[in-house]
């Protein structure tokens, strides 16, 4: 029985999960967004958010311990530089697993995984809602009828000159 024990194994041994999903860390890195399987994407999601939350402080200790689980120089480097610098003031979260169907050849389901912060076409809208609160709406009816009055009389003294 597998009371307990909630590593998903998906059909590899021990060496192999751990190359595929350090392998799939860099690719995320360094493409923003993967295509995969469901179960590999909620593995990756796992194994991969602890490293974004060791990037954003920048010590030499969480480089070598996130060297240590990709394996790669070049990932780790643009983690540091690039991802920690826009998840900065984010506290978790910083991955979407988007179910895209399931794929032809033997019917398995895909997900695409990818970083919140790099897609413009999500936080655009969300940029927007976030503007309209009851307290900014008050202080904005205030301000353009604090601000008429002052363009009118320019408009007023332009004109009697």
């Amino acid at each position: 029985m597998r009371h307990g024990k909630k590593v998903n194994h998906l059909s590899r041994q021990a060496g192999h999960r751990k190359l595929m999903l350090a392998n799939m860390a860099c690719s995320l890195i360094e493409h923003k967004r993967i295509n995969t399987t469901v179960a590999k994407a909620k593995a990756l999601k796992v194994y991969f958010e602890p490293l974004v939350t060791k990037s954003k402080e920048d010590t030499t200790h969480n480089r070598r311990v996130v060297f240590s689980y990709l394996r790669n120089k070049y990932a780790v480097t643009e983690l540091f530089r690039e991802v920690a610098a826009k998840v900065g003031d984010r506290p978790g979260g910083y991955t979407r697993i988007i179910k895209l169907g399931n794929r032809l050849g033997d019917n398995a389901d895909m997900a695409m995984i990818e970083l919140v912060d790099f897609n413009e076409l999500y936080n655009v809208a969300k940029k927007e809602a976030k503007k309209t609160t009851r307290r900014s709406r008050a202080k904005k009816a205030d301000a353009p009828a604090a601000e008429a009055p002052a363009v009118d009389t320019a408009e007023n003294t332009e004109a009697t000159e």
